[in-house]
């Protein structure tokens, strides 16, 4: 199976790559992103500009499946460099999609989208819960979402969307994972009490990187998904329930702060994500406990 990963210096990518890794036999992995080198010293990786239509059509889309897992993330940034959360988030989707339709490439385009697309409430959230964008980054994914579902209509191109809501932990020697869990691990680790803005009662679910990338792949080779969007599961935890669960490991505590007004505009509010959709149709399993990660850290 021949497969084309964007943006493979990414978090996500690295580790997607380390599983695919596993079975040399079963693929042929073709990397790019726009730094010189591969950030784990992977052979089949080029160099490649996204933002440059001319570069990027002249890549050969005549593979089974493309990970587009180029993006800017970021909250109250987007407000201030909004040309590049544009240009990173949505120009470089638009550059993958037209290559496509000049090629009639029969790839299936992976996207990997955001709980900020959600607008948050009590609950379960399935794919078609209602919307809401507090964020440049939020409505930039939702852009994609709507890109992906144009060019399959228009011009037949496949694709599979799935949402993630709080990824965690990586399965890349010496590399640290990174966002909410990242955080409070690192200021447990040196001591330090874990800082909470209000009371952080908001609810997440937690996906560990490996069931994390399983998903992606189970999800992309599987022939029971279709031209659609799929939240990725896990457990469920509100923000309070994984500080104290670190705290209780490492004898640190728990601190409450006042919101800082910017970012309670923004504030999602509970996103739990229902995954019953893409967990029966892929047959996804999650395997890893946050309990059971936080011991081994």
């Amino acid at each position: 199976m021949k497969i084309m990963i964007l943006g493979a210096n990414s978090y996500i990518a690295r580790n997607v790559t380390q599983v695919l890794l596993r079975t040399p036999e079963k693929y042929q992995l073709d990397l790019y992103d726009r730094e010189d080198k591969h950030k784990d010293g992977i052979e089949s990786y080029q160099s490649l500009n996204i933002l440059d239509a001319d570069a990027v059509n002249s890549l050969d889309f005549s593979c089974d499946i493309v990970y587009m897992l180029v993006g800017r993330t970021g909250s109250v940034q987007g407000f201030d460099e909004y040309d590049n959360f544009i240009d990173v988030n949505e120009r470089a989707l638009l550059n993958v999609l037209n290559a496509c339709r000049q090629q009639n490439s029969k790839a299936k385009i992976i996207f990997p989208s955001t709980r900020l697309v959600y607008k948050g409430r009590p609950g379960k959230l399935k794919e078609d819960a209602e919307k809401e964008f507090k964020t440049i980054y939020a409505a930039n994914k939702y852009s994609c979402e709507q890109y992906l579902k144009m060019y399959e209509n228009v011009y037949g191109i496949s694709y599979r969307i799935f949402r993630i809501c709080i990824p965690y932990g990586t399965i890349i020697p010496g590399a640290k994972s990174y966002g909410t869990a990242e955080f409070f691990l690192s200021k447990a680790e040196k001591g330090e009490d874990i800082s909470l803005y209000g009371d952080g009662s908001q609810r997440r679910t937690l996906t560990y990187m490996e069931d994390l990338c399983n998903a992606l792949i189970q999800g992309a080779e599987s022939e029971a998904l279709t031209n659609d969007v799929y939240n990725i599961g896990g457990e469920d935890y509100s923000l309070d329930e994984m500080a104290k669960l670190i705290a209780k490991y490492y004898n640190v505590g728990v601190s409450y702060i006042e919101w800082p007004e910017t970012a309670l505009k923004i504030e999602s509010g509970d996103t739990v994500f229902d995954s019953e959709k893409l967990d029966k149709a892929a047959g996804i399993k999650y395997q890893m406990k946050f309990e059971e990660w936080v011991k081994n850290e």
